[in-house]
């Protein structure tokens, strides 16, 4: 049973340095992995979540690695969901949940940090606030969890996440940091959770989501980040998430 009656309210993106935030109604999204981990929150009551083989958890917050399968059944409640790139240290995010059921790297709870969420999400004008809210927000879970991530992936990550040129190759990067390509593409899937190429398509991703945000048609926000054409953002999404473009990205609120 939900805590209250959820606001009518637009779904709220934003896309800023090292965090991508969503919160807004979801209803289910099928089996999917996300190139970053993330902090899921059950904004007025809880919502279920399943790792394959495993069986539906009820819960009200959880964290997944990056790279993790799992599926999500919110009955068409607000979700917050929170990405924290992973050179911010790759469990960063677990210091935002409480005590819970550990799965695989992945852990569920019924408590954890959802009031400052809601509150974001049910502001008129959060996308004016939304950055320094979620900056804050995360570096109180990078202060109660630190940072594990090798500093030489860490480095790469941080030069893929300032340049607009995703398809920065892996020799160069590899090179920057005094590794061999196959060594460090080896060490960043240890380290981040998913293959140097999901993880670059994640950045893709959420360069078409900031395009949508600032006001470009799908297809604009497609070839802004280099996808062939809307069907390939579509489908690519669609992987991502779980569901289609269309569940969270029509009807967002404006800067």
């Amino acid at each position: 049973m939900n805590e209250r009656a959820a606001p009518a309210l637009g779904p709220l993106w934003h896309v800023e340095g090292g965090h991508t935030f969503f919160a807004g109604p979801l209803a289910y999204n099928a089996s999917h992995q996300h190139g970053a981990p993330v902090y899921l929150a059950g904004l007025y009551g809880p919502f279920r979540i399943r790792f394959r083989p495993g069986p539906w958890i009820a819960c009200r917050t959880a964290f997944v690695p990056a790279g993790m399968r799992h599926e999500l059944d919110c009955a068409g409640d607000p979700l917050a969901v929170l990405y924290l790139e992973p050179e911010a240290g790759a469990r960063a995010l677990l210091g935002l949940i409480a005590a819970g059921q550990d799965i695989d790297g992945a852990r569920v709870a019924m408590r954890g940090e959802i009031e400052p969420l809601r509150a974001l999400y049910e502001c008129p004008r959060a996308t004016v606030w939304a950055g320094q809210a979620i900056a804050d927000l995360a570096g109180f879970a990078v202060r109660r969890n630190g940072p594990t991530l090798d500093g030489r992936i860490a480095r790469i990550m941080a030069d893929l996440g300032t340049c607009q040129d995703t398809g920065m190759s892996a020799p160069r990067l590899a090179a920057s940091v005094g590794l061999s390509s196959s060594r460090m593409q080896h060490l960043f899937t240890r380290e981040v959770g998913v293959p140097f190429r999901r993880y670059r398509s994640w950045l893709r991703m959420r360069r078409a989501i900031d395009a949508v945000i600032r006001g470009e048609t799908f297809t604009g926000a497609a070839h802004d980040a280099a996808f062939a054409d809307q069907a390939h953002f579509a489908n690519a999404f669609r992987e991502t998430f779980g569901a289609p473009a269309s569940a969270s990205l029509v009807g967002i609120r404006r800067p």
